[in-house]
């Protein structure tokens, strides 16, 4: 708007002057400088900085005369009498060396260095304008602005971490600036864009100049390598603040506890209080709340009542947190009951639940396939006005598809709808993989390409839901044509994917191309685990080929994978199959040698290959084994038993005739 209205200006200016001068302008900049004298001058006349009247005296003026140049000193004296359409019109006309000068010269006047900055052209700025810029701004009561200009550089690209320390410690020296503020504010800067490696190269440069970063920059660091999961830098961090001296907070501390109960040291942790103590810190509500869910997190529920008592005995009461990470850790656990009863008792004692406490419940209760119960959440925390949110649908949604109540997930969709809550990708997923599993690919498609119309991208777990029903449906052209389609896209497939492509296969009949899989997982360094060597097993016993398929058990073995019970099912199943009976219980004999017992699936594929081999009383034998182990036989036990007794009867009355 401003540069619509001082064009509009220059306009009407040139009009005076051609009716009434004949002056002629060369150009759009030699007009702008004679209005800005003009707007000078009649100013200085009537002693206000900022008029915005222009007086020309063009009869002093001859045509051929050219505007004076744009100097240091007009800028600046626009900047300060606010001249701010004068600037924009102008900048593009601008260098940076101009520039520099200006903000030099600015140097007590950084409000005004804010406002210059804000209406130049990024063209007329390079990275020593910026960092005199940024130097200038520290001054202001806020670094927000400052900040803010590094942000802009940084994110722009237009100079790195190294050439921006290097030209703000030259920027202080030119200014003749003590404080280091801008260091440290590049440092957060760094934090804030999560360049954790650039944020450690300022604190060594820093270092490297005997300036000591605040405790606040240093809390910051400590806080990115946590969320990033740099343990290891978070501690050659700590241990560079102790070379340093820099005195550490009771959030320094509350950082290091939490470091350590994410590497499960959670004993460390626990003894790190005595260490605060030491130093004359007393641990505070989260101190006892970082290591409480350390615990919780990994299944301890005892040891974290133990640090909740200790937290009392210190005059500390329990509060949301403290309630939430218990509660979850002991759903985790499948403690529901336990669970209940903790919340039950901090709704007690005054404490509210919030959405992610429900949602823990309601998560427990669903993976516990007691829907009843998760609903009875749901209703009690709208009834206290606390509104389900997108994971409490989401988490509703994917159970009743797991119990094959297709309708009333749909209906759950429609009333998530309803109360403006839009579907996200985690809800997508969950739809496209419940149709999936029951085999429903047009409605799976449908809501892939639902989901395309409202910009989410899918991700690997929907194309891997698509990949499942395509397989089931014998549509492997199509899964391989998504296959390569996802490639294309970007997206690497995991070891979930893979064994869903490779399981298509084999059940498909196409080994060879299983194992075409196989080398693509070691060329894309996708570990394969039992389970793909588990379906590529059942692919060749399948084939009769059970010899290849013994082969590869032992190849698990030289990988470092585990066989595990459907590994040694699946061969003695493959023996019986083709009656090489002596084979299928040596599999078993080493089934048991190396402590796996057999299962309900080991003795029917026993029973079943005894069977049609003539050897029902062994048969026989193996039933009453497998009943005084306590396994209960199953309708493919008995048919196994019914026919070969049918085929006795058979046999009898050949004989009889």
């Amino acid at each position: 708007m401003r540069r619509a209205m001082a064009g509009a200006a220059i306009s009407r200016t040139r009009s005076l002057s051609n009716k009434s001068c004949c002056f002629h302008a060369s150009s759009i900049g030699a007009s702008l400088r004679l209005r800005f004298l003009g707007s000078a001058a009649n100013a200085s006349n009537r002693g206000d900085a900022n008029s915005s009247t222009f007086r020309f005296s063009f009869s002093s003026l001859s045509a051929s005369e050219s505007a004076p140049p744009i100097t240091e000193e007009v800028i600046r004296k626009s900047v300060l009498s606010s001249q701010w359409d004068f600037i924009e019109q102008v900048s593009l006309n601008l260098n940076p060396a101009l520039i520099s000068d200006v903000l030099y010269n600015l140097c007590s006047k950084p409000q005004s260095v804010s406002d210059l900055i804000h209406h130049l052209h990024p063209n007329c700025l390079d990275t020593k304008s910026y960092c005199l810029a940024v130097v200038l701004l520290a001054r202001l009561p806020s670094p927000k602005r400052a900040s803010q200009l590094l942000k802009h550089v940084m994110v722009t690209r237009i100079a790195t971490s190294r050439e921006l320390f290097d030209e703000l410690n030259l920027s202080r020296d030119r200014l003749s600036v003590r404080s280091s503020i801008v260091f440290d504010l590049l440092i957060r800067v760094c934090c804030e864009l999560r360049r954790a490696d650039e944020a450690f190269k300022c604190f060594y440069m820093m270092k490297e100049k005997g300036i000591v970063p605040k405790i606040e920059t240093c809390n910051g660091m400590l806080s990115l390598f946590l969320k990033l999961n740099k343990t290891e830098m978070t501690w050659v961090l700590y241990a560079e603040m102790f070379r340093l001296r820099i005195s550490s907070t009771i959030y320094t501390f509350n950082i290091m506890v939490n470091v350590l109960c994410k590497e499960g040291k959670l004993k460390k942790a626990r003894e790190f209080i005595g260490f605060m103590e030491g130093m004359g810190f007393k641990p505070n509500a989260v101190t006892y709340n970082t290591i409480i869910h350390g615990y919780s997190s990994r299944g301890n529920i005892e040891g974290a009542r133990r640090i909740l008592d200790a937290m009392r005995v210190e005059g500390i009461e329990p509060d949301s947190y403290t309630y939430g990470s218990l509660i979850s850790g002991m759903c985790k656990e499948g403690r529901l009951e336990q669970a209940s009863g903790f919340f039950d008792k901090m709704v007690e004692i005054g404490l509210a639940p919030n959405a992610v406490t429900y949602n823990t419940l309601i998560d427990g209760y669903c993976n516990k396939g007691d829907l009843e119960r998760a609903f009875y959440y749901r209703d009690e925390m709208v009834e206290k006005g606390i509104m389900p949110s997108e994971s409490t649908y989401n988490l509703l949604v994917h159970a009743l598809f797991m119990e094959g109540r297709m309708d009333e997930a749909d209906d759950m969709i429609k009333e998530m709808r309803e109360k403006g809550m839009v579907p996200d990708a985690v809800t997508y997923n969950i739809l496209i993989n419940g149709y999936s599993k029951c085999g429903n690919a047009k409605k799976a498609f449908d809501l892939h390409y639902e989901m395309l119309s409202k910009g989410i991208e899918p991700s690997c777990v929907t194309y891997t839901s698509l990949i499942h029903v395509l397989s089931r449906r014998h549509r492997m052209n199509e899964a391989d044509d998504l296959f390569k389609k996802m490639l294309s896209q970007g997206i690497s497939p995991d070891l979930i994917m893979f064994n869903a492509m490779i399981d298509g296969h084999c059940a498909n009949g196409n080994v060879e191309c299983a194992f075409m899989l196989l080398q693509e997982m070691d060329k894309k360094n996708v570990p394969p685990d039992e389970v793909t060597f588990n379906t590529l097993m059942q692919g060749h016993c399948k084939e009769g080929k059970v010899e290849e398929a013994r082969m590869l058990l032992d190849e698990m073995k030289r990988r470092g994978i585990k066989p595990d019970h459907i590994s040694y099912n699946t061969l003695i199943s493959g023996y019986s199959r083709r009656g090489d009976m002596k084979d299928a219980f040596g599999v078993r004999d080493e089934m048991l040698s190396i402590g796996f017992n057999p299962t309900l699936l080991t003795y029917n594929a026993l029973i079943k290959g005894l069977c049609k081999n003539q050897g029902g009383d062994l048969a026989e034998d193996l039933l009453k084994e497998m009943r005084n182990k306590g396994i209960a036989p199953d309708d493919s036990t008995y048919l196994s038993l019914i026919e070969v007794m049918g085929n006795v009867d058979t046999l009898v009355e050949d004989s009889a005739s």
